[in-house]
């Protein structure tokens, strides 16, 4: 881990971070499964996270990916769900553009995939959740019932603060403008100016900024299954942002 100017640099296995200019490259070439690959930048120290960031404010960034990305990769805010070499984890609480792979199954938005290019929220540290925690073990059985999932499963998506919107993964093949409009009460995001989800779910936590390509999978879906593993990387896969901007709203 190393700080390059105004960002934290992390790199595991065979990931790797160039910094260029104006321009953020992580990649992981050729890899297997056999172990963690990662390339990663933030605006926080993963082993002593402090997070600076707080609405009002916006992202704006360009960005393409590069390569069949296999794994999951990404930008925007999260609160560091795992802190290295601790064992303690975090609820998670994220505002961000993410992608995941086939593999990937977390469908928590009812009527989204469970992987592919979304835009994407989530705040599992809000009363509502806490109050639907006791009663997870028969909520899990009861969404194995379509009829009662389709029924129910609305209520359990606002309590963990889920909100989501499928993007087209074409749209990593070239750079495009991303943003995120982050207020208390609200959050924008658009893509080339063009407002692709509004989500009323805000969330008013301190937050660290994050962008990163890796190999890892992960399922985790309201009917109780969960999962985790690692992918080959049979070619180089890349993400690139140029333009990073992290700027106060009025």
């Amino acid at each position: 881990m190393r700080r390059s100017g105004q960002w934290i640099t992390s790199e595991a296995g065979a990931g790797e971070v160039f910094l260029r200019g104006g321009e953020v490259q992580m990649s992981i070439p050729l890899a297997s499964s056999a172990c963690y690959h990662n390339a990663q930048i933030s605006d926080y120290h993963a082993l002593e996270p402090r997070f600076g960031n707080r609405p009002p404010l916006r992202l704006s960034l360009l960005a393409r990916g590069e390569g069949a990305i296999r794994g999951t990769a990404g930008f925007g805010f999260w609160n560091q769900v795992f802190v290295p070499g601790r064992r303690r984890f975090r609820l998670p609480q994220a505002i961000w553009f993410f992608f995941g792979s086939p593999a990937n199954d977390i469908a928590l938005a009812r009527g989204v995939p469970g992987h592919g290019w979304k835009a994407a929220t989530i705040n599992a540290r809000g009363w509502r959740f806490y109050g639907l925690l006791p009663f997870a073990p028969l909520g899990f059985l009861a969404m194995r019932s379509k009829r009662l999932y389709q029924r129910l499963w609305p209520a359990g998506q606002r309590a963990i603060g889920v909100c989501e919107a499928p993007l087209d993964s074409a749209l990593l093949q070239d750079f495009h403008r991303y943003a995120i409009d982050w207020h208390a009460d609200r959050v924008l995001f658009s893509v080339d100016d063009e407002v692709v989800l509004r989500s009323e779910r805000g969330l008013n936590s301190a937050l660290g900024f994050i962008a990163w390509v890796d190999n890892q999978y992960a399922i985790v879906t309201p009917q109780g299954r969960f999962g985790w593993g690692l992918l080959d990387c049979p070619e180089a896969q890349k993400l690139i942002l140029r333009d990073i901007e992290i700027t106060g709203l009025a």
